[in-house]
């Protein structure tokens, strides 16, 4: 007798014989004869009588169109099969419509889920092949029920998920050193150990991609100053050996000198010894340069996984105050002003400059002048963003300014906003550590399954329990997945498990992972908390005291039962401020297909990004600071605070600093700017023109808006999915004009 039936799914399930009964009545009726009760019940009771006491939903269809073939009813047999036929073609229409969408380079939201691939490629088109044939396996066979539900029923988006069955991690911030210093093995052949700044520099890149190809996320370096200061003063000393063998001189006495800084100047009034000295610091800073040069070409140019897209790459400086030191970031920041190829604006490696009093924030600081430099920068290719070492919660009590070392007690990020610093399970640190993977809660979906509750007290209180419901599923889920990620082989893994990862320096290949990746963090993301706002009270943190107040409420309550994850499951659990790319549209559009159109919560195409002011909402940049700011020290798994400019913001570094003198007072944690920037898709010139049409350089008429998706640029809108071009369509300008602004 059947007891249960496994599932298409793998689920196991209880016997239900009504489901046969449904199944052949649905046939009999189709037909003229019509119902017949009594075989009807024969049948069914046979089946269930002979059958095995676990069997498929495959078998048993098998078994119900046996018996109907040996009764009298042929013709229901018909039906039933057509109709059984008919259900598996329904079920593979969908991967079907997908793949044909994909072969077609048909542009929509499946083809442009990631806007930094480029899915019309052959490689790319493989990469959405296969991510979208893994995503229904996950789902049948790796995620529990209640997991499976809460994705099925748009409450939870399990980030990456089509990575899900490699059990690869995110991202990983490069203690490059260990690169550098002791050389890696990337394949076939082995690199040695760096002994000049143009290897150092190749063997970044090399290092970025191919960690890249090991996991699913972002790859950083957490003191790109620090780590490459060496080979400044190596090259430097390479030169003076040059000159030795010209002149027949000995200037060993100045290889370990220390110099100032490394500036190029003339020779001409020189003589002697400075004349020497004067030409190897030349020499030197040319070779910096090209070398800069050479990492952000590589960076741009570089494919990884199949391919189909550069490195999703940063690299974090600013306080490395060593002569070296400032020629690797000064010759870095002309570099990126520069651009790349034919001037265009370097979409990677996203940079980041590390804001700290005392050392580059102040005029009195030795890097104040190089601060000044990045946001020249800044205000011409975006980049670098800043990130505030001075905020209360990216300090460390052990961080030194004579500590040579001082790096490694630095917080660094990553990507769009990714951050890891604290930790439960060894130093406190930024490097040789990373996220594990990441989930979206919903919010919005849940507000807006308690607007029926007339009572706003008990209509916020119902909110916050089933908030709680889908904390815990998020956090179990998250579990999950690490119990499954921690069997990975470290062999599966060549060089984050054996130059990267913190403490993987002592594993074996066969050796799992298990022991050191809880040494990384997980993090509990939401999206739409200004529509999560309206939702519930009418009005969101930008524009309403009252909703400022309950959004500080909502993430607050996130953070404490992040703390409790943290205790029970004994992970490093986050509160992620969710970057939304592909994710934007779709919750939203699941949402209103179910909800309807809800003013000011489901009537755009997309949900606001993580606890941002809505971009459509028109304020100035010091009261969108004031509202967002609070958030930042809430949501330690990674955040991010832009502002938008009007115009051409080249020629105006200012308004850059008053920016970041708004993170600093606000205690904010990292920031970036957007502003106009046009470029040629077929010549790459770039200017700030408003609405330019045609190229002045080359007369297209292919012009394209470079902007900032959510933490990293784009260099291209046409690969934005509908959610995220609507957004751009409706992001309004918080600074006008390039002029001077007060913004305090």
């Amino acid at each position: 007798m059947i007891q249960t039936v496994v599932k298409r799914d793998g689920r196991i399930v209880g016997f239900n014989e009504q489901k046969i009964m449904a199944a052949i009545r649905k046939a009999m009726l189709s037909t003229e004869k019509g119902e017949d009760e009594r075989l009807l019940q024969t049948i069914t009771d046979r089946i269930a009588a002979k059958g095995n006491a676990q069997m498929t939903v495959e078998e048993i269809q098998d078994s119900v169109e046996m018996e109907l073939m040996k009764s009298s009813r042929k013709d229901v047999a018909q039906r039933y099969i057509a109709y059984r036929n008919q259900r598996s073609i329904a079920r593979k229409a969908k991967t079907r419509d997908v793949f044909l969408d994909i072969v077609n380079i048909k542009n929509n939201d499946v083809t442009r889920e990631n806007a930094n691939m480029n899915a019309d490629t052959p490689a790319g088109m493989m990469m959405k092949f296969a991510s979208e044939s893994t995503k229904p396996f996950v789902d049948d066979y790796l995620l529990s029920p209640e997991s499976r539900d809460a994705v099925e029923h748009n409450y939870l988006h399990i980030h990456d998920k089509d990575y899900y069955p490699t059990k690869s991690l995110t991202c990983v911030q490069h203690p490059l050193d260990n690169i550098l210093t002791q050389g890696f093995i990337a394949g076939h052949g082995a690199s040695r150990p760096a002994k000049r700044i143009e290897t150092a520099a190749v063997l970044a890149c090399i290092s970025l991609e191919c960690a890249q190809n090991e996991m699913h996320g972002g790859q950083a370096i957490p003191a790109f100053d620090f780590y490459l200061a060496p080979y400044v003063r190596s090259s430097y000393i390479e030169e003076l050996k040059a000159l030795e063998d010209l002149n027949g001189e000995d200037y060993s006495a100045l290889y370990d000198e220390t110099l100032l800084d490394y500036i190029k100047q003339p020779l001409d009034q020189l003589k002697g010894i400075d004349r020497v000295r004067q030409h190897a610091i030349n020499k030197t800073v040319g070779r910096v340069h090209q070398a800069m040069e050479a990492f952000i070409h590589n960076m741009n140019t570089i494919h990884s996984r199949g391919g189909n897209q550069v490195v999703f790459s940063s690299i974090n400086y600013g306080t490395d105050t060593s002569a070296e030191g400032r020629c690797i970031m000064r010759e870095l920041l002309n570099s990126t002003y520069q651009g790349v190829g034919n001037g265009e604006t370097a979409i990677f490696p996203i940079q980041i400059w590390k804001k700290k009093r005392g050392v580059n924030y102040l005029p009195e600081d030795p890097n104040y002048d190089l601060y000044q430099l990045a946001c020249k920068v800044t205000a011409r290719r975006f980049f670098p963003n800043f990130l505030n070492l001075d905020a209360t919660y990216n300090q460390d009590s052990e961080w030194r300014a004579d500590d040579p070392k001082r790096y490694i007690h630095e917080v660094a990020t990553m990507g769009c906003r990714t951050r890891v610093f604290e930790n439960r399970f060894g130093q406190k640190t930024s490097i040789g550590r990373g996220n594990l993977s990441f989930t979206t809660i919903n919010i919005v979906r849940i507000a807006i399954e308690c607007m029926d509750v007339e009572d706003k007290e008990a209509r916020i209180a119902k909110f916050f329990a089933k908030l709680d419901e889908m904390l815990e599923v998020a956090a179990k889920q998250l579990d999950e997945r690490f119990q499954f990620q921690k069997t990975a082989f470290v062999k599966q893994f060549p060089l984050l498990m054996r130059s990267l990862w913190i403490g993987a320096d002592k594993l074996k290949p066969t050796d799992t992972i298990e022991s050191v990746i809880n040494q990384g963090t997980l993090g509990i993301g939401f999206i739409g908390l200004a529509e999560c706002l309206v939702a519930l009270i009418g009005k969101h943190h930008g524009e309403s005291e009252e909703a400022q107040e309950l959004g500080l409420k909502i993430v607050g309550y996130m953070r404490q039962r992040i703390n409790d994850f943290c205790d029970r499951y004994q992970h490093n659990y986050s509160v992620l401020a969710t970057p939304a790319e592909g994710l934007s549209g779709k919750f939203t559009k699941k949402d209103r297909k179910e909800f309807g159109v809800i003013p000011g919560v489901t009537d755009r195409d997309y949900y606001t990004n993580s606890n941002h002011v809505p971009v459509y909402y028109k304020c100035s940049a010091r009261h969108k600071a004031e509202v967002e700011a609070p958030y930042h020290e809430m949501t330690r798994g990674g955040h991010i605070f832009y502002v938008e400019i009007d115009g051409d913001a080249t020629h105006n570094p200012q308004v850059i600093m008053g920016v970041v003198d708004m993170m600093d007072k606000l205690n904010m944690g990292y920031g970036s700017v957007n502003h106009n920037r046009n470029r040629c898709m077929d010549c790459g010139y770039e200017n700030a023109t408003p609405s330019l049409e045609v190229c002045p350089q080359c007369g297209s008429t292919h012009i394209d808006k470079l902007q900032r998706i959510t933490g990293y640029l784009v260099g291209t809108t046409d690969r934005w999915n509908h959610g995220k071009l609507c957004e751009l369509n409706d992001r309004v300008t918080h600074i006008e004009g390039s002029q001077q602004q007060e913004l305090f």
